[in-house]
């Protein structure tokens, strides 16, 4: 058996025996059920791990990740996780994190052919052009991508805030905002980009819906 997959298999072991030396309930409770009060919405990168950036405890936190945090509206997965999230565990947030050094952002701004990813990147691709002219603007590339990763979140958040899950969240008067955030590999921290949402009033008219 391969080494690493050994390994893992126990590790397992040994977080089922020190999880219950600390709680002999840990598992039973968690089968409950679960209340979680956020939705996150991440990138797929092995880098950035929900749970453990903001130290929340399994639970807590219900979490769909995709290339580049996307929030694509033919995406039927990203879907049914926010209407369940939304509808059914009735999160009051739900956080779209993506991060600096992001891979999928970073192919979006090149011509390179990956393969059938392509097909995705070009959504963010989308992103870039709607503000090509203020990125392009941007001399530095390492400050254009950072710059590129930051619009991609908020362009994501104002995505979610047109779904007509959120929107008739919103006129049922359900308690649930929307954020942005970016997270720093190499320093541990988030940033929150100020784009907090919980009304349509801030998308523009033709998307806001008559429900």
């Amino acid at each position: 058996m391969d080494d690493f997959y050994k390994k893992i298999l126990d590790n397992n072991k040994e977080w089922v025996v020190k999880a219950l030396e600390n709680d002999p309930n840990y598992f039973a409770d968690l089968a409950k059920g679960q209340t979680p009060p956020l939705l996150w919405i991440g990138c797929s990168d092995s880098r950035v791990p929900a749970n453990e950036i903001i130290g929340a405890k399994p639970g807590e936190v219900f979490v769909h990740r995709n290339i580049a945090n996307m929030v694509v509206h033919s995406d039927m997965n990203m879907l049914s996780v926010l209407d369940y999230a939304v509808n059914v565990l009735k999160v009051k947030h739900v956080i779209v994190c993506g991060h600096y050094g992001c891979g999928g952002v970073k192919a979006a701004m090149g011509n390179q052919s990956i393969g059938i990813i392509d097909n995705w990147i070009r959504h963010i691709k989308d992103v870039y052009r709607l503000h090509s002219a203020y990125l392009d603007s941007i001399f530095d590339e390492t400050t254009r991508f950072n710059t590129f990763v930051e619009i991609n979140v908020k362009e994501q958040v104002f995505d979610l805030a047109k779904t007509s899950i959120v929107q008739t969240a919103w006129k049922n008067k359900q308690n649930l905002t929307l954020h942005g955030w970016v997270y720093g590999l190499n320093s541990g921290f988030v940033t929150d980009l100020n784009v907090n949402m919980s009304t349509n009033q801030e998308l523009d008219e033709v998307y806001q819906l008559n429900l």
